[in-house]
């Protein structure tokens, strides 16, 4: 990797500002190490190679995982969580390679299956619309589109909304897929990007699709990807939240209209009016066995133990049992209208699909077993116009091994924030990785002790659940502000947190105020990354893929250290596991789970060399209290200061 890497490597003449760092080298080349030892020609049963690294902003980590990958001759599969650094990955970097390293590499992004259009379900939509969703103009921009893209991608589309009715009626879907007996397999969009997929050596996808390709493989279904060797997982703090999801069940009221909608349609379009009744009879049956399910449960929003409501509310089993033989009433008579013709073969084996979701999350056995042996918590979420029944696993180590550590030979994991308190024990454990597994941690090479202070407030400061917080917490907000000049980014633990700040501050600060929910996301980050003033009020979900380099962003700001909500009933679950083991869940889950959070907020300010600021954390808990040390050892080693004259002297040179 010298040759690439080095001071007189591949990128010294071809990157500007380039600058030699070691750690990119040393990453490469561990990389590379590790793919050259992946076995094509054996499946083995043991568990992948594996590596783990933490390379922090600046590194240029993402160059140092994607040369190794496209020079090591194996299929390789890119995961990242954000579609900004898919971005990156597929606009910058892949050409580059191309152009100076390796012209001959052959990569390509895949999506989930409904961000592409069906010819299928276009051709049956434009037949069968009366004007309802979109006129002449709108069908000639299509057809003028399908002529000329190449997967028929909707983000092609800048028009047309992801959430459009018209695209929901035209985009792949499982289960409208016809398969080999579609009349447009021939040109179908799909099926072209999956052998395109066959014969590329780089994939870069995102963690849901992954896991989902992963979901398939085990249960027997087919395979979303074509095979692959390794998996790099870039943004792999974000792995065992989205293999949770796709490694449990779920069943919601919306699964149940999607589809009773769907069969509506259909048989208004398809059968003799006889068999409509028929037909329609059982859908407005199970239709009305849903609502009578969801009425039984609280109205209250939010997440809920399922297994303590089925114990306490004799009523749900019974109207559990009702809903179930709804499904199976529909499914027989589906398949006595299709006789096997699609959709009503697809609709059918929805019908069924669901019946299992529903029979798994509530009838599986709910007996007193020992913490450490349950494998599942039932929950359910209920929203403003949506009920949710999930079951989730506790732990997705033994997942994992099975699905993923089995079926490669080398996985790589990498992200700005792995470690907490200085070591990858936490990391390690929730994803099951041995103890001796490789890992390399590399700092930023940004220069924090020049640029940057990091401000915590005084001991008189008082502590979140102390009297008197909330109004100290906007004052000093207030005052930290004011003296960057806006150019701030506050983010908060929780939206309530976020609206009284806002409530008490709209009116008191004299810059341009952005507050998440005001807008869509993409349009208040553009806002706030345009103006060198504005001040940004947000909260967690705002915190990943936002990278604003310059005069924009010169103060990031914490309101408190982000404990989770122990209440969560998943959350719950799995600190009553780690006490059931004979550990300390509080240090052993709550605080590295906190620890990774705060420094995803705080790495918001330094992102790139020239960049400048004060990270602000008003939670004095980080000296009162003794875990605050393993706090403090995680953040960037910028100067601490306790007093807001050393901030306002900070912004004034």
């Amino acid at each position: 990797m010298n040759t690439i890497f080095g001071p007189e490597g591949v990128l010294a003449p071809h990157l500007r500002a380039y600058e030699p760092r070691p750690g990119q080298q040393e990453m490469a080349a561990a990389v590379a190490e590790l793919l050259a030892g992946v076995d094509s020609d054996e499946e083995s049963e043991e568990q992948a190679g594996s590596l783990v690294v933490e390379a922090e902003t600046g590194l240029g980590k993402t160059l140092a995982y994607l040369v190794p990958a496209a020079l090591s001759g194996r299929r390789v599969v890119v995961s990242t969580n954000t579609r900004n650094l898919q971005d990156q990955i597929l606009e910058r970097e892949i050409p580059f390679i191309r152009e100076y390293i390796e012209p001959e590499l052959k990569a390509l992004c895949v999506k989930g299956r409904q961000n592409y259009l069906c010819l299928y379900r276009w051709h049956q939509q434009v037949s069968a619309d009366q004007g309802e969703l979109f006129d002449d103009s709108v069908t000639g921009k299509i057809d003028d589109w399908l002529k000329q893209t190449r997967f028929a991608d909707r983000t092609e589309l800048g028009w047309l909304s992801a959430h459009s009715p018209l695209w929901q009626k035209i985009c792949c879907q499982s289960h409208f897929c016809l398969g080999s007996d579609c009349p447009d397999g021939a040109h179908c969009f799909l099926n072209r990007l999956r052998r395109e997929a066959a014969s590329s050596r780089l994939l870069v996808v995102n963690h849901h699709l992954l896991f989902s390709d992963l979901a398939v493989r085990r249960g027997g279904y087919g395979e979303v990807l074509p095979r692959y060797e390794a998996v790099i997982f870039d943004e792999a703090h974000h792995v065992e939240k989205v293999a949770t999801q796709f490694f449990g069940r779920s069943f919601s009221r919306y699964q149940v209209q999607d589809l009773t909608g769907d069969i509506e349609r259909s048989v208004l379009a398809d059968l003799s009016r006889s068999t409509q009744k028929k037909v329609l009879k059982k859908v407005h049956a199970l239709s009305g066995r849903m609502e009578q399910f969801a009425a039984i449960f609280p109205a209250r929003r939010g997440r809920f133990s399922l297994q303590k409501l089925l114990a306490e509310d004799p009523r749900l089993p019974a109207k559990r049992d009702g809903l179930l033989r709804g499904f199976e009433q529909l499914a027989d008579i589906l398949e006595l209208v299709g006789k096997g013709r699609e959709p009503w073969e697809q609709y059918g084996v929805r019908c069924l699909e669901l019946q299992e979701q529903l029979e798994f999350i509530t009838t599986e056995s709910f007996d007193d077993l020992p913490p450490e042996e349950v494998r599942y918590i039932h929950w359910f979420e209920r929203r403003e116009k949506n009920l949710i029944l999930s079951a989730t696993p506790i732990d997705v180590s033994g997942e994992l091994q099975a699905s993923l550590f089995s079926s490669v030979s080398g996985c790589v994991f990498t992200s700005a924030t792995l470690t907490t308190g200085g070591d990858f024990k936490y990391f390690f454990k929730r994803l099951g990785l041995p103890e001796e597994t490789p890992s390399l941690s590399f700092p930023s090479p940004f220069n924090y002790g020049e640029q940057t202070l990091l401000y915590v407030p005084a001991d008189s400061f008082p502590e979140p659940v102390a009297p008197g917080y909330q109004e100290a917490l906007h004052e000093r907000i207030q005052v930290l502000i004011e003296a960057s000049g806006g150019r701030a980014l506050v983010l908060f633990t929780s939206f309530k947190a976020m609206d009284a700040a806002w409530d008490a501050l709209e009116d008191e600060l004299d810059f341009p105020l952005l507050c998440q929910g005001t807008a869509p996301r993409h349009e208040l980050l553009r806002r706030f990354s345009g103006e060198t003033q504005a001040v940004l009020f947000a909260v967690a979900s705002f915190w990943e893929g936002v990278d604003i380099p310059g005069e924009s962003l010169s103060l990031v700001i914490r309101d408190k250290l982000p404990f989770e909500v122990p209440s969560d009933p998943v959350i719950m679950a799995r600190l009553d596991r780690i006490k059931a083991g004979g550990g300390n869940p509080f240090f052993e889950f709550q605080v590295p789970r906190a620890i990774l959070s705060l420094r995803q907020g705080v790495g918001r300010l330094m992102r790139s060399s020239g960049d400048h600021g004060v990270m602000a954390i008003l939670d004095v808990r980080l000296f009162s209290k003794g875990y605050g040390r393993r706090f403090r050892n995680s953040l960037p080693p910028s100067p601490l200061v306790r007093t807001l004259e050393d901030v306002v002297t900070f912004f004034g040179n």
